[in-house]
């Protein structure tokens, strides 16, 4: 099915919310914290995509979370993660980290690096019920494994050795080669979104530059083709 104006939504990069707070810039791809726009407070069950760089020595003190998917993925540098669970682990470029807030849970994160920057995604997704054990999961993802196709990385029933997340969602991961692509179908009933992390791509004939989202409604057939060295996530899911 070809993607059309009412199917096919952009979200520009410059047109996202900031926060900059000298330790922090942060550019809010939904409305979150002070940043509130009517028009865009998710996507199907997807709610938060921040795209955060922390200052060396920076970070998030201890705050809490429930009823929430939140998944950590790191672009650059490193990032420490401490919890009321007891975890304490560093997530690096081609880790995945799942944190289930469910019932409540207290974390932190901070930039593990006293000099050199991180830089992560930061992504909530909304469970399928409240009141969820809190828990966590991580894994590591290889380039290879992302070099030039659609690795899964994240999914409801964990197939592929993807790490589980409550709710139907499947997210995808790609490092495109320059004038390489991928596609992938989205049924009825679905919706996708597109994140360009960094690099340069088209959808579907579509230019997007680092940064910019892309919300589409199924049936569609997706044809993703890098114009430079990038990085992407693709989230499948159901949209009731």
């Amino acid at each position: 099915m070809a993607l059309t104006a009412e199917n096919l939504t952009v979200r520009r990069a410059e047109e996202r919310g900031r926060a900059d707070f000298g330790w922090l810039d942060s550019r809010h791809t939904f409305s979150f914290g002070e940043y509130f726009d009517p028009r865009h407070m998710g996507f199907g069950p997807l709610r938060v995509i921040n795209d955060d760089r922390v200052a060396g020595g920076g970070g998030f003190p201890t705050h809490p979370h429930r009823d929430m998917e939140i998944i950590s993925y790191v672009l650059d540098g490193a990032l420490e993660h401490r919890d009321t669970l007891g975890t304490h682990s560093v997530i690096r470029p081609g880790d995945v980290q799942r944190m289930t807030a469910g019932t409540g849970v207290r974390h932190s994160e901070y930039n593990a690096s006293d000099e050199e920057p991180v830089h992560f995604l930061q992504i909530w997704i909304i469970p399928e019920r409240q009141g969820l054990a809190p828990g966590y999961a991580q894994k590591a993802f290889s380039d290879a494994e992302k070099r030039d196709r659609l690795r899964l990385v994240a999914s409801r029933d964990g197939r592929d050795g993807a790490i589980t997340i409550h709710r139907d969602v499947d997210l995808y991961a790609t490092l495109l080669s320059a004038g390489k692509s991928v596609t992938h179908e989205i049924a009825a009933g679905r919706g996708a979104w597109i994140h360009a992390a960094r690099g340069a791509l088209s959808l579907n004939g579509e230019a997007l530059q680092t940064g910019d989202g892309v919300s589409v409604l199924g049936p569609a057939v997706l044809t993703l083709n890098a114009t430079e060295e990038t990085e992407a996530l693709l989230f499948d899911m159901a949209m009731d």
